[in-house]
């Protein structure tokens, strides 16, 4: 089992539950996509104009989440906005790849005109949703000190930075590898969802993780980022030094790796003439 996986932010948010599906079969809307909906007719009705764009634009993307595929019409019904409004929501929605028209069903009835197009979020909008994962992770790490104290901590952090750099070969001693392998490492976490890369840097290369999925995690369990400082130095075979971390409130990680600079052997001097 891929451990890292339970930490990474995957955007996958969860179908509306039973009840949510009963109460729309009774006729009713989904709690939280009523409630946005109420705020937003509420504000409407008590300034006498829309309510503010983020609140709209927020309440529809809840109905796209909770009741898609749905119509433009009944967006407007629901949230009392007009068919102009809607379609202003929808394209600014559809242009930034969050929403998309659902496909036709494919057996129509014989009425008359064609049926009215449904709208949907799609997996970048599902992404951009906020989601719990950070603290239901951060819970399951507390619980594993608990069950285990801090050696099962470290044990599992061990085991997650392996998932994601075990296939690595370790790098030879000359120079030139260890920039190589620094480089494999960058990749391996970038593939992970890091968003690595290396840049030389004077007698060095530093690798830079632009971004760290479990960085709310590691701010309360540090020993994340030591495992993966920890694997740097095995992998590379020298020392390395952790100069920022998202976890610590920087802009992102970075870890300087030394590499000496290839001293040139001296070219023998031509005899002199005789």
């Amino acid at each position: 089992m891929d451990r890292a996986s339970e930490f990474r932010h995957t955007g996958v948010v969860k179908n509306p539950s039973d009840t949510a599906e009963r109460a729309e079969r009774a006729g009713q809307a989904p709690a939280a996509a009523s409630s946005r909906a109420e705020d937003v007719r509420r504000t409407s009705s008590a300034t006498g104009r829309d309510a503010p764009e983020g609140q709209t634009r927020a309440a529809v993307v809840q109905l796209l989440l909770e009741e898609g595929p749905i119509t433009a019409p009944e967006i407007g019904e629901q949230l009392g906005l007009s068919a102009a409004g809607v379609r202003r929501h929808l394209d600014a929605l559809i242009e930034s790849g969050e929403a998309q028209a659902a496909a036709p069903p494919r057996r129509q009835g014989r009425g008359r005109g064609r049926p009215a197009r449904r709208f949907q979020l799609t997996a970048v909008g599902r992404a951009r949703l906020g989601h719990s994962y950070d603290d239901l992770a951060t819970a399951a790490m507390r619980h594993l000190r608990e069950l285990g104290g801090d050696a099962a901590v470290e044990d599992f952090a061990r085991r997650r930075v392996d998932s994601i750099l075990g296939s690595i070969a370790p790098a030879d001693r000359n120079d030139d590898d260890v920039e190589a392998v620094a480089e494999e490492i960058a990749g391996a976490f970038t593939a992970s969802g890091f968003a690595a890369s290396t840049r030389r840097v004077g007698t060095g290369v530093q690798i830079c993780q632009h971004h760290c999925p479990v960085s709310h995690v590691a701010e309360q369990f540090p020993e994340l980022c030591e495992a993966e400082q920890e694997a740097f130095v095995r992998i590379l075979g020298t020392h390395v030094q952790r100069l920022a971390t998202i976890a610590n409130g920087d802009a992102f990680c970075t870890t300087h790796v030394p590499v000496l600079a290839r001293v040139e052997a001296p070219r023998p001097e031509p005899e002199p003439p005789t």
